[in-house]
């Protein structure tokens, strides 16, 4: 330490001397004891007061600049050195340095602003306002054949890319191209690995998964996939997952996917529909991922039905029924269901035996796996008489859905079971479905489900409840008296928040319930009338002339 304390207090007086071999012998002297003590070396330079010294030391014509940034590199290593750094005033002449054309000054200050910036958001932020990014790439494109500055840049990249106030400035760069470039001049795993680390970032940006789609991308991963798909070391496992997984992020964005799609003919959406049949789990994921992706407007589900997909998907889900791989049986009804929205797909789906493979899956005990399955029923149903009657009679669906529906740890699963009872009913407006939920004991939950945060799911609900009402009354009355529905119902009336719908099926189902005697008492007693009577006043044309008749009801019958 002796030493390093003569180094510096010489160089304290070289620097003002400015002889060039002197402060170059003092610097190899520093970084000789960084090397052995890097955390006792640089507490000893900062105590010395060294550190405001150096950044006028950075500069581009001085042969010490590298030793410099190099120093500066290895003292932040050290957590409690950065912010010494930072308040030194070291960032701006290290950013002036990335314009230099000497790479052993740009690797050890891309090293330094590296180390500087490690974990520290802030930090990161204060380099991409100052314009760092295009800096970057550009010298990427420029040194991509020098691997040690390649790789500065890479790290760079990926420490940038996780924040999002950096996508704007990599959107407005040629990213995408240099990094395609990069990539196809690579043989070895880790290299691959280390501009997929960027690429997956970069990737969550709309803008960008279209250049990177348009500068090839695509059949970069697509080489990886056909190279790894009978790989069994782990390497090439590795490199197969992180491929599919990048080609399937692409497919996110709207621009990026429909380019792919090519209307069905497009030869990346043919590659992706065989990964379907394949026999390794992770192609199988991606490739049901991709369909879902692809299925996310009315024309290219209609395509997609239309030329055989839905029987993939449903030999795919009877290979995982028993046993199965979670992800993939996620992914096969993720699939399924959007390709069930448009309305001329799902009588030609539940033709196609859709219904019958996805109840297979009803004995899963997994969140995931339920709360698809069961948002696949819904859309399937929706406005589908025969299947919302074949379902809603389905002793076991049944049974299932009202058991979801108290999966209060689950939020997702039980509204969607709620919604699914819900529309069973509404849908096939059948007496023997709701037979079959109120034996059994689902109406309890429908009456909750009326008090949802959620307009759509109240509206459902009540929706559901007046069916009740009209079909079975003396069967659900007592079921109707235990869940409180005359309370619930007075508070939507009189709660001014709730939506003009809400309050209009209240008041039918108000209507409704009148035919049963201990329900009729309870309206009395918490005197709707008056409540009924303020809605005659609504803005809302249909709600004042329901409440005209309701009121009519009444007073008709108190």
């Amino acid at each position: 330490m002796d030493n390093l304390s003569d180094a510096l207090e010489k160089l304290k007086l070289a620097s003002t001397d400015s002889t060039t071999d002197s402060v170059e012998s003092c610097l190899d002297c520093l970084l000789k004891a960084l090397v052995n003590n890097n955390t006792e070396a640089s507490a000893k330079i900062q105590e010395m007061g060294v550190l405001p010294m150096l950044p006028t030391m950075l500069t581009p014509q001085s042969t010490c600049t590298p030793k410099v940034a190099n120093i500066i590199a290895e003292m932040a290593k050290n957590e409690f050195m950065r912010s010494a750094c930072v308040e030194a005033g070291l960032i701006p002449p290290l950013i002036q340095l990335l314009n230099s054309t000497d790479q052993e000054v740009l690797l050890q200050t891309g090293r330094a602003l590296g180390n500087i910036c490690y974990d520290s958001h802030s930090l990161q932020g204060q380099l991409i306002s100052m314009g760092v990014i295009p800096t970057l790439v550009k010298l990427l494109g420029v040194h991509s054949h020098n691997t040690a500055l390649t790789e500065m840049c890479l790290i760079a990249f990926g420490n940038l890319a996780e924040l999002e106030s950096s996508k704007e400035q990599f959107a407005s760069t040629n990213i995408a191209e240099e990094l395609v470039c990069l990539f196809q001049k690579q043989t070895e795993h880790e290299k691959k690995e280390m501009i997929f680390e960027v690429l997956a970032p970069l990737a969550e940006n709309d803008v960008i998964k279209l250049q990177l789609v348009e500068a090839g991308l695509v059949e970069c991963l697509l080489e990886v996939v056909a190279q790894t798909i009978d790989g069994e070391r782990e390497e090439e496992v590795a490199q197969l997952k992180t491929a599919s997984d990048l080609m399937v992020l692409l497919l996110l964005g709207d621009e990026s996917m429909q380019k792919l799609f090519e209307g069905g003919k497009g030869s990346v959406f043919q590659r992706v529909l065989s990964w379907i049949p394949s026999h390794n789990h992770q192609l199988q994921l991606a490739g049901a991922l991709a369909i879902a992706n692809f299925a996310r407007n009315d024309g290219n589900c209609i395509h997609m039905v239309d030329t055989g997909i839905v029987q993939k998907l449903l030999e795919l889900l009877d290979r995982h029924v028993v046993e199965g791989n979670v992800t993939v049986q996620h992914a096969a009804l993720s699939a399924l269901r959007n390709l069930a929205i448009p309305v001329v797909n799902k009588s030609k789906m539940l033709s196609s035996g859709v219904a019958d493979v996805v109840l297979k899956f009803l004995q899963s005990e997994m969140p995931p796996v339920q709360f698809k399955l069961l948002g696949t029923l819904r859309m399937l149903i929706d406005t589908q008489v025969e299947a919302a009657d074949q379902l809603g009679t389905n002793a076991k669906l049944v049974e299932r859905l009202v058991e979801w529906c108290e999966a209060k740890d689950h939020a997702g699963v039980m509204g969607e079971s709620n919604r699914l009872l819900s529309a069973l009913i509404r849908h096939s407006k059948s007496k023997e479905v709701v037979k079959m939920v109120i034996q059994g004991d689902g109406v309890k939950h429908l009456v909750t489900m009326a008090t949802s945060e959620h307009i759509i799911m109240q509206n459902e609900a009540l929706v559901a409840l007046g069916l009740i009402a009209a079909l079975d009354l003396v069967a659900a009355e007592k079921h109707f008296v235990a869940a409180d529905l005359v309370a619930v119902l007075h508070k939507l009336l009189s709660d001014e928040r709730s939506a003009p719908e809400i309050k209009y099926n209240s008041m039918i189902l108000i209507c409704a319930v009148m035919g049963s005697e201990p329900l009729h008492k309870e309206v009395q007693t918490r005197a709707f009338i008056n409540v009924v009577s303020k809605l005659r006043s609504h803005e809302n044309k249909t709600v004042s002339h329901q409440a005209s008749l309701t009121e009519q009801r009444l007073t008709a019958q108190s």
